[in-house]
């Protein structure tokens, strides 16, 4: 099948290209299958290639003219539009998207490739015997992999359900591997991955940008709260382990709010402040792998054909829509001029203020790139501080039948940076509501809204105010979330190779 495709050519791409220094270094060797696979460089080696297809959370469809993997979470909230046809908005506002559909089969593909390199790390790390290279540090080479490996499932069983459990190496390409449901990949692969890589020495921040003990929790904190919601139904047991793992990332992690949202765009703050885990991108240094190593979201999300940079293409990808914008509380610093948004920018040759027809994305806004390399440095985050001190105020209220003092100071902290007044004594009921308002609003556009409506089973009606039960709720753009959408449709391409995948998603 498709997917055994998708794990071979990691396979194949890690033993013959290019083994480099972590995301940084030109290739110095090659790795062959005839290779002496005994020296510290070829673990951090096989280490290093786990994070190949990370960026694949935010690019992946080289071929298409503004469409990126990012794209669609944000399609699907209902609270995006698009200035281009070409990143197939319409089929995710009105819910026509199928099988066939632009970005299903490419998070599938790039996730897999994940794990395919993943695996082949767990396998290979612990054969490596070389001067220099201790248990420990191969212990902590191996808990990279598994928590990447971890993260890539966490993707697509929120995404498809049950999905093919791959662990090992294939052996030959006539795979044709059945599904495997959701609880199980999490029982058997998520959860174990992350409890044991918890085992390991790593330290709690790494400011090159590999996996922490801060990103190692606060992934499980998220699996935990996302295990415990609707999907899984694991109940408060599972809140609370999420709760003791958030809250040991805010208060032992050493992480910080930094004092404007504006520092979140700045290049030399990635990897720092708030930032946990971060897709890194390097606009003067080429991967070996064939991604691209620029954050495409600049450009990406810059109004199109706006004149405003020195970028060839502004595609005007994904912009909020009047009624999100709307929905943020009076005097809001966060929807205010340029922190999360923006509404003007200067013409690039002609330094006039272009007025845009309405707010666009601020979050990605590199002023070098957009006014002299026309190259974003930028780094994706996939988790910062304010989104693991809500997921310890929700898994906390949750588990303990209110909110306690560390919770509301955790929500207050994030309402102080906004510049809204702090929240006293909720009910449980009032404060979940709160924490969710929050994380709707602190992490706008970044792959995390839509995820939270499929675990929580709510959805913020930006029109009335009140949050509606998912099933049934009706977007701006006038279609009516149904049950179908809690999951994406299988890839048309794989079920025509793999006929055990079928039957496909409900609805599909």
């Amino acid at each position: 099948m498709k997917t055994s495709h998708n794990i071979i050519l990691a396979i194949l791409v890690l033993m013959t290209c290019s083994c480099k220094k972590f995301l940084e270094e030109k290739p110095t060797n090659f790795i062959t299958p005839e290779s002496d696979l005994s020296s510290a460089k070829v673990a951090r080696a096989f280490a290093s290639s786990s994070y190949q297809y990370l960026q694949g959370v935010v690019t992946g469809q080289p071929s298409s003219y503004g469409g990126n993997t990012w794209n669609l979470m944000e399609f699907m909230t209902g609270k995006a539009n698009s200035d281009l046809g070409q990143t197939g908005a319409a089929s995710f506002q009105n819910l026509t998207y199928d099988p066939t559909s632009f970005y299903i089969d490419t998070w599938w593909q790039q996730m897999y490739l994940g794990i395919g390199a993943c695996n082949l790390a767990i396998e290979k790390i612990p054969q490596i015997n070389a001067a220099g290279l201790s248990e420990a540090d191969k212990t902590n080479l191996m808990a990279e992999a598994r928590t990447l490996r971890a993260l890539y499932y966490f993707y697509l069983v929120r995404m498809y359900g049950a999905v093919p459990k791959v662990t090992q190496i294939p052996k030959n390409l006539d795979l044709k591997i059945a599904r495997t449901p959701a609880k199980d990949i999490y029982d058997s692969i998520i959860i174990p991955d992350l409890l044991e890589a918890e085992k390991s020495t790593l330290p709690w921040r790494d400011g090159s940008g590999k996996v922490s003990m801060g990103a190692v929790k606060s992934i499980l904190a998220d699996v935990y709260l996302t295990y415990a919601g609707a999907a899984i139904n694991g109940g408060n047991q599972f809140y609370a382990e999420s709760a003791k793992r958030s809250l040991a990332v805010v208060q032992t992690g050493g992480y910080s709010l930094f004092s404007e949202y504006t520092d979140m765009i700045v290049p030399g703050n990635k990897n720092n402040g708030e930032f946990i885990l971060q897709v890194q991108f390097a606009a003067a240094v080429q991967s070996a792998a064939a991604t691209p190593a620029t954050n495409p979201l600049t450009a990406l999300t810059i109004p199109n054909y706006s004149g405003i940079s020195k970028y060839s293409d502004e595609y005007g990808s994904v912009y909020p829509t009047t009624q999100f914008i709307s929905s943020f509380a009076p005097g809001d610093k966060r929807v205010a001029e340029k922190q999360f948004f923006y509404t003007n920018y200067a013409n690039i040759k002609t330094g006039q203020t272009v007025t845009f027809k309405g707010p666009y994305i601020y979050k990605w806004f590199d002023v070098q790139a957009v006014t002299s390399t026309a190259k974003s440095d930028l780094n994706y985050t996939i988790y910062r501080l304010p989104d693991v001190e809500l997921m310890y105020a929700e898994a906390s209220n949750r588990a303990e039948g209110g909110p306690n003092s560390t919770a509301i100071q955790y929500v207050n902290d994030i309402r102080r940076r906004a510049t809204l007044a702090p929240i006293g004594a909720l009910s449980q009921a009032a404060f979940e509501q709160e924490v969710w308002a929050q994380r709707n609003f602190e992490l706008c556009f970044e792959n995390k809204m839509w995820f939270d409506m499929i675990r929580t089973r709510k959805v913020h009606n930006d029109v009335t105010g009140n949050w509606d039960n998912f099933v049934g709720h009706k977007t701006v753009f006038g279609a009516t979330f149904a049950e179908k959408q809690l999951l994406f449709p299988l890839p048309k391409q794989e079920t025509d190779v793999n006929p055990n995948l079928l039957p496909n998603n409900p609805g599909y």
